[in-house]
């Protein structure tokens, strides 16, 4: 056994405490900061937990406000409104096709008219009585009361009637109509104190074949039905009787009686057509139906509420459809196009020499007298001109002042006159 002396025990006892010493400050050290660490994730955690709950709160303020503003549901607007729909879609249980959907019906169902007619008959003896006209569907474009429809819907109506959506009924007056494009324009006096809804144009030549599109009318005399569908093509010439309406948009979106004058819609609640005719075998919605485009609208519309008439160019001349007989009967070169029975003296088609023709002739006794040996017209400014529905369509977006390129046949020849366009007489 090895034996220390007092000054080596001192010694040993002092390096003793001083090791215990630091062990103790460092396991304290070590302590603390592991205390602090645990506090700041815990501070990180109690802010993570506000900013959430600042957050849903936010939200919850964002959907009140969407739901009461009217302007929300605006779906080209970016990324902001559409994480609001988003969550306002999940709130409510509806899909963002149904809201949409509902935004434009409650945004232009009270824009929405429906147009009852009288007409005048006569009975056995002559003598005339009033009854029940057609019924149909219009759009107000005015605050003024101007209404927008089909020129068929108000065809011979000896009084007109205006509903709208909150049971009121007014008596309407024609401004003016157009055969050539099934357009017409009518008019009621709303109180002072109304504040009519009306529905906006839209740029009809940006439309896409798919495109969603929305139909709100009468059919078969429901007030306000909305059906929808999208186009399923552009540019559709449809004839009507001797009138070729251009540029149709065809769209399986449901129209049945009822529909006719009513707005063709985007899904921003704009006016991209007026509904005017269906193909059906049935009389009701085989899923093709036809609105003329908005553009035209536009520009008929226009004419209508300025002069009640529509401004186009003419050439004042008298138009004889030539036919196979006709051809055959005047020995003519050709068996389609318009003849040229008169022309109005003095008019710009005589100045730039066209002629009429010369031999008085008939059908039958019963019809109207023409002439032949006039020329006969065979295109417009290079539209081909085969019967009087293709000489309207020719002529349909002309005004007066303008110059058109007419093509003839005179005897054997074919010749090119320029003729600057007239109102028509």
């Amino acid at each position: 056994m090895k034996l220390y002396s007092r000054s080596q025990l001192i010694v040993i006892s002092s390096i003793c405490v001083a090791i215990a010493v630091s062990l103790t400050v460092t396991l304290c050290f070590s302590i603390g900061t592991k205390k602090s660490d645990v506090s700041k994730v815990e501070a990180k955690s109690d802010a993570s937990s506000a900013q959430s709950i600042s957050s849903q709160t936010n939200l919850s303020h964002l959907q009140e406000d969407a739901h009461d503003n009217e302007d929300f549901f605006n779906f080209e607007s970016g990324d902001a409104n559409l994480k609001k729909v988003a969550s306002y879609t999940a709130e409510n249980g509806y899909t963002q096709d149904e809201i949409q959907n509902i935004t434009v019906y409650e945004k232009c169902s009270d824009a929405v008219v429906n147009i009852s007619t009288q007409v005048i008959q006569y009975n056995w003896f002559f003598e005339a009585y009033p009854t029940d006209g057609g019924t149909g569907s219009g759009s107000i474009i005015d605050k003024r009361g101007y209404v927008v429809t089909n020129r068929h819907v108000i065809k011979d109506a000896y009084k007109i009637y205006i509903s709208l959506a909150d049971g009121t009924q007014y008596e309407g007056k024609l401004v003016g109509q157009d055969s050539q494009t099934d357009i017409a324009v009518v008019k009621f006096d709303p109180p002072e104190n109304m504040e009519l809804t009306t529905i906006p144009f839209a740029d009809s030549s940006k439309l896409r074949i798919g495109q969603k599109v929305i139909a709100i009318g009468n059919p078969f005399g429901f007030d306000r039905t909305m059906t929808t569908g999208i186009i399923s093509s552009l540019g559709r010439p449809i004839q009507s009787n001797n009138t070729i309406l251009q540029d149709m948009i065809q769209t399986d979106t449901a129209i049945n009686p009822g529909n006719s004058g009513g707005p063709l819609l985007d899904t921003q609640g704009r006016m991209i057509g007026i509904n005017t005719m269906i193909y059906s075998t049935s009389g009701s919605s085989a899923g093709v139906g036809f609105a003329m485009p908005v553009n035209t609208a536009k520009r008929i519309v226009s004419d209508l509420m300025r002069y009640g008439k529509v401004r186009r160019g003419s050439l004042n001349i008298t138009a004889v459809p030539v036919t196979s007989s006709l051809a055959r009967y005047a020995n003519l070169s050709t068996s389609t196009g318009i003849l040229i029975s008169e022309v109005t003296r003095g008019s710009n088609a005589e100045k730039a020499g066209l002629q009429g023709g010369s031999e008085a002739v008939r059908y039958s006794r019963s019809s109207a007298t023409f002439y032949i040996g006039g020329d006969i017209i065979t295109a417009i400014n290079g539209i081909p001109v085969s019967n009087v529905a293709d000489y309207n369509s020719a002529l349909e977006k002309t005004k007066p002042g303008d110059e058109a390129t007419v093509t003839i046949i005179r005897g054997k020849k074919t010749i090119d006159v320029v003729v600057i366009l007239e109102e028509r007489d």
